[in-house]
């Protein structure tokens, strides 16, 4: 979508980098031109992927071991970031985790633990990294929050991801107003079913792929395709769009135009179904 140099030596973190979505924005985000940080919890993962898009782009790749649940450890990668490369363009928060499962079958605990990771992970790393960019009087930042389409619709099934995208979202349409004096820009991108392992085994494992046919959901007849979101969040953190601030573009196919609530379909499983699914996702975690 954009030329191979529209973002030359722009350093961009992006958290949960190691797999998935994350994996395939930093593929391009290298085509690009960037230098690209990626973190995780996995060392390993980050090994592995460091090397592979290092050999795949001829780019630049340095992996950081970060829960960025805490605010130790996103402190830490950003000194690290800024000792190494001098400075931080952009702030790509795309660290998520989610399940699917009846509001009344959880715990406090696993509520907390998808809250933890997906509102306050992102308000940690942004806040961190965005006192920076304050402090050192940076002319010029950009932050991509990946939210979802149930950040405004709710969705059953998924109540602990709703809550905490939605939080994500009014951070982002409100801090895009605050900071702008600072030279920051905030946006974010909701997408629809685009398919990536591991969390898709969460949220779809095979059994229920038996039943709800996802392809059938969405008016085009099918699910996204990486490089698809990947053209989207380089042209929302590059130069080209900069009298875009506090937006959230909607990649999904028209799904969520067909009914709100991506997960509402869910209540046509009944509780045997439910018991089966329970014992595939905690086998996938």
């Amino acid at each position: 979508m954009l030329a191979s140099n529209s973002l030359k030596d722009k350093v961009i973190i992006v958290t949960g980098g190691g797999t998935g979505l994350g994996k395939s924005m930093s593929t391009y985000f290298l085509e690009l031109g960037a230098i690209v940080v990626i973190t995780s919890r996995k060392n390993d993962v980050l090994i592995s992927t460091q090397k592979e898009l290092e050999e795949q782009t001829g780019g630049i790749v340095f992996p950081f071991v970060c829960d960025v649940r805490l605010v130790d450890q996103v402190i830490a990668m950003r000194d690290a970031v800024l000792a190494k490369f001098g400075r931080i363009d952009i702030l790509v928060n795309n660290a998520a985790g989610n399940f699917i499962s009846p509001t009344e079958r959880l715990s406090t605990k696993a509520f907390n633990i998808i809250v933890d990771i997906v509102l306050k992970g992102t308000i940690n790393c942004t806040l961190e990294i965005g006192k920076h960019w304050i402090e050192s009087k940076q002319t010029k930042a950009k932050v991509l929050n990946i939210v979802t389409t149930y950040a405004w619709t709710g969705s059953s099934y998924v109540v602990p991801s709703a809550c905490a995208k939605a939080g994500v979202l009014a951070m982002t349409r409100s801090l895009a107003v605050e900071w702008a004096k600072y030279g920051i820009w905030f946006n974010a991108i909701a997408p629809g079913p685009f398919p990536t392992k591991g969390a898709w085994d969460r949220l779809f494992p095979k059994e229920l792929g038996e039943i709800i046919n996802l392809e059938n959901k969405n008016p085009l007849k099918r699910v996204g395709n990486h490089i698809e979101l990947a053209n989207l969040a380089g042209y929302l953190i590059s130069d080209y769009s900069d009298f875009i601030n506090g937006e959230v573009v909607t990649i999904d196919g028209g799904e969520w135009l067909m009914g709100a609530g991506e997960f509402n379909f869910l209540n046509q499983l009944s509780e045997t179904d439910w018991d089966n699914i329970e014992n595939v996702v905690r086998k996938a975690k």
